[in-house]
């Protein structure tokens, strides 16, 4: 599944990502809007991490979601 269905399902999507990253505040879902790059801007900021731990953190994620088949 690319990023793109993600973006267009973000409503779904956003309840795993809470359960994920439970540190997010909600308000930086609205600005996240299913988008890698501002998910990843705000896992990394959040967590006082790197971009690229930050990426590998979503690569991980998204790899758990298809194992359990929650996105195609």
């Amino acid at each position: 599944m690319n990023w793109d269905r993600f973006e267009g399902n973000w409503k779904q999507f956003k309840g795993n990502v809470k359960e994920h990253w439970g540190h997010l505040a909600d308000d930086p879902f609205d600005i996240i809007a299913g988008r890698r790059e501002n998910l990843a801007g705000k896992v990394q900021e959040s967590q006082g991490i790197t971009r690229e731990e930050a990426e590998k953190q979503l690569a991980d994620w998204h790899k758990r979601m298809k194992e359990i088949n929650y996105v195609k």
